[in-house]
C-alpha cells in the first residue's frame, strides 16, 4: 500500500510543485501589507487542502470499513 503522505514523484516536465516555489520566492520585495494578503491566501490555502485529506482520508476509511483494509 503506497504511503498517501509522500509527495507525488514529479515529472519531466515540471521542476516542482507550487508550494516549493513559493517557498523558494525571495520575500523583499513585497511590501508589509502584500507580505499580510499572503498569509492570509496560504492559510486559506492550508485549510482548503486540510479540509481536502480530511475528506479524503473519510473515504478511504470508508471504502476500509466495506472492504477490508489491504496491505
Amino acid at each position: 500500500m503506497e504511503d498517501d503522505d509522500r509527495p507525488r514523484p514529479l515529472d519531466d516536465k515540471r521542476t516542482g510543485d507550487a508550494a516549493s516555489k513559493l517557498a523558494a520566492e525571495d520575500l523583499g520585495p513585497y511590501s508589509q501589507d502584500e507580505l499580510e494578503q499572503r498569509i492570509a491566501l496560504l492559510e486559506a490555502e492550508i485549510a482548503r487542502v486540510e479540509k481536502h485529506r480530511l475528506s479524503a482520508a473519510a473515504h478511504r476509511d470508508a471504502a476500509e470499513a466495506l472492504f477490508g483494509r489491504k496491505d
